[in-house]
Order: structure tokens, then sequence, then C-alpha cells
């Protein structure tokens, strides 16, 4: 007998202690669930707060990024608008430089072709110059030579006149002799 105790013993003292246990349980069990489901929803609450949080920060963090993007993108453009300035500017500086050399590169030539010019020119009126004064001494030398034909040429001119006179009075002398002879 004392057998079949212990089969209802071990199963009642498990029922006792299960009830004891359940008891405890089910006392707490709302609790507790409320509890747990008051922790989660607190969780949730936070997680959803933390993530409003950050959403925000975000937010901030992208505007104000968004404004520095701006703001270089505004100093970017402004940079390469004064590059783009400096650029013309220095592409009109080079191209008013070489019309400018062009210019020059031209006056300078010109000035070569006029200077050859003028050195030939010169050189010829220094060959004329040249001709002339030969032909001046030439002139000079002789006139002289003509001068001294010219006096040589009266001098025999009178010769030739004094002979001649001389001839004239001789014949008007025989002439006359003649006609004195004659009569």
């Amino acid at each position: 007998m004392k057998k079949a105790y212990i089969y209802f013993a071990a199963p009642l003292v498990g029922l006792i202690v299960f009830g004891a246990v359940y008891w405890n349980f089910s006392d707490n069990y709302e609790q507790v669930e409320a509890d747990k489901l008051a922790k989660i929803k607190k969780a949730k609450q936070e997680k959803l707060m933390e993530d409003a949080r950050l959403r925000e920060k975000a937010v901030n963090d992208a505007l104000a990024s968004q404004d520095k993007r701006k703001k270089e993108k505004e100093i970017k453009d402004a940079k390469d608008r004064k590059d783009a300035e400096d650029r013309e500017n220095a592409i009109q500086a080079r191209n008013k430089a070489a019309r400018d050399s062009d210019k020059v590169q031209k006056q300078a030539d010109r000035l070569t072709k006029e200077l050859a010019a003028a050195k030939e020119e010169i050189t010829k009126i220094q060959e004329e110059k040249k001709r002339q004064a030969d032909e001046a001494a030439f002139l000079k030398s002789f006139v002289v030579k003509v001068e001294s034909n010219a006096k040589g040429l009266n001098a025999v001119l009178e010769k030739i006149a004094a002979a001649d006179a001389a001839a004239e009075a001789a014949a008007k002398a025989a002439a006359a002799a003649l006609a004195a002879s004659k009569k």
C-alpha cells in the first residue's frame, strides 16, 4: 500500500507545486504582460523619438550641407567666371599683341624697303654726281683746250689776216708798180 500512495503522492505534489506556480504566475501574469507591453511600447516610442531626432538631425545636416554646397558652388562659379574673364582678357591681349606685332613687322618691312630704295637712290645720285663732276672736269679741261685752240686760231687768223693784208698790199703795190711801169 505504501506503494500506492507513492503513485498518487508524486502527481499530487506535482499538482500542488504546479498550482502554486500557476497561482503565482496567473496573479502576476497580467501585470507582467502589461509591464512587457509597456516596455515594448516605451522602447518603440523611444525608438520612434530617436528616429525622429536622427531624421531631424539628418535633415538639418542635409540643409547645412546643401547650404555649404550652394556657397561652394557660388564661390566656384565666381572663380570660374573670373577665370573665364581672365582667359578671355588674356586671349584678347594675345590677339592685340599679335596684331601689333604684325603691324610693326609690316612697318619694319616697309621701312626696310624704303631704306633700300633710298640707299639705291643715294648710290644713283652719287654716281650721277661723280659722272657730272667728271664731265665738269672734262669740260673745264676741254674749255681750256678750246680757249688755247681759240687763241691759237686767233693768232693764225691774225697771221692769215696780216698775210692777206700784206698780200693785198703787195698786190696793190704790184698793181701800182705795174701801173706805174705801164705808165
